[in-house]
């Protein structure tokens, strides 16, 4: 019976956005660009940063890794959604439903876990500047990357294994754009009750102890500027944090507003809304918050273009006295 009610449902339906019919070509359009955007700009951050020895620092270290995650978590939601929109047929198979969750959960406890690690950084950077370069080594970063992505593809793994035997019956209908554990264990008609126990306890550890490190650096970096206080440090101390600070608000305030302040009428929609932010707006803004505020990013990116017009500049030269 178990196999019989699994193998019932071969695919789910999205129901995608809440828009209206004639405004699918506008939205079409709007997402295509904004999803090109993402993955364009997310790849000339890790581009610059490759090839800008200035930057190669521990904080642009980390950065080259949140842009790779953030085209990752894009592409594996927005393609699907533009052939939906296209096609006006919101459905996807049960195989491409549980590789699509299995990533989503996989790039979005990455997302979260580089954060805190951006955020410790920054701790060192400001409360120990003197001994920056010898706490941040090489080493070091290597390790904290490595370590997010084992204990998140961990993540990942434990509860697409978990996810697979259950059984799914005639309810296929999933009110979102993409597919979401929560979603689908809602549509389960087996004993989800160890599903939603590993969620709170090794869900909540993964989820509690990044933000708590963001909390703590944070706090340690407050108390750090405050013990002395004075406008040059403050601007410095800013002009250091705030772009991934910015970035922390809008993750975690989209997160906080689908959990915590949405309420029962019209959730689903607010859902998808914050879904849309979290997916496609947040790692669109990403290369732009930490391009237009920082000056080495910015010089790096004139370097860029500087080169790349002197090359296209010698290729038309050869090309004229080649044909001349």
């Amino acid at each position: 019976m178990k196999e019989e009610n699994q193998s019932s449902v071969s695919e789910f339906l999205l129901l995608g956005l809440p828009i209206q019919p004639e405004q699918q070509a506008v939205f079409f359009v709007l997402f295509l660009v904004m999803y090109l955007t993402t993955v364009l700009g997310n790849l000339l951050i890790i581009l610059l940063i490759r090839l800008d020895s200035r930057l190669h620092t521990p904080m642009y270290f980390f950065l080259s890794h949140l842009a790779f995650s953030d085209i990752s978590l894009s592409s594996i939601t927005v393609p699907k959604l533009l052939v939906n929109i296209q096609a006006q047929q919101p459905s996807i198979s049960y195989q491409e439903c549980i590789s699509q969750m299995h990533f989503f959960v996989l790039f979005g406890c990455l997302d979260n876990f580089l954060l805190a690690v951006m955020a410790y950084d920054r701790y060192v950077a400001i409360c120990h500047p003197l001994h920056y370069t010898g706490i941040m080594r090489e080493e070091l970063c290597i390790l904290l990357v490595a370590g997010s992505w084992f204990f998140c593809c961990a993540h990942a793994l434990l509860h697409t294994l978990l996810l697979v035997p259950l059984s799914f019956c005639a309810a296929n209908i999933i009110p979102n754009f993409f597919c979401d554990l929560t979603a689908l264990l809602k549509l389960s008609c087996s004993d989800i009750s160890l599903n939603e126990l590993v969620i709170f306890t090794e869900g909540g550890i993964l989820f509690l102890f990044p933000v708590s490190s963001i909390l703590g650096s944070y706090i340690r970096i407050g108390t750090t500027v405050l013990r002395v206080p004075s406008t040059k440090r403050v601007y410095k101390t800013f002009s250091t944090c705030g772009s991934h600070l910015f970035v922390v608000s809008l993750y975690y305030g989209t997160l906080a507003g689908v959990y915590f302040f949405s309420s029962s009428r019209n959730s689903s929609d607010k859902d998808v809304i914050a879904s849309v932010i979290y997916t496609v707006v947040t790692p669109m803004l990403n290369p732009f918050i930490y391009s237009l505020r920082n000056k080495d990013v910015k010089q790096a990116l004139e370097m860029f273009v500087y080169k790349a017009n002197f090359h296209r500049q010698q290729l038309f030269c050869f090309y004229n006295l080649s044909h001349s």
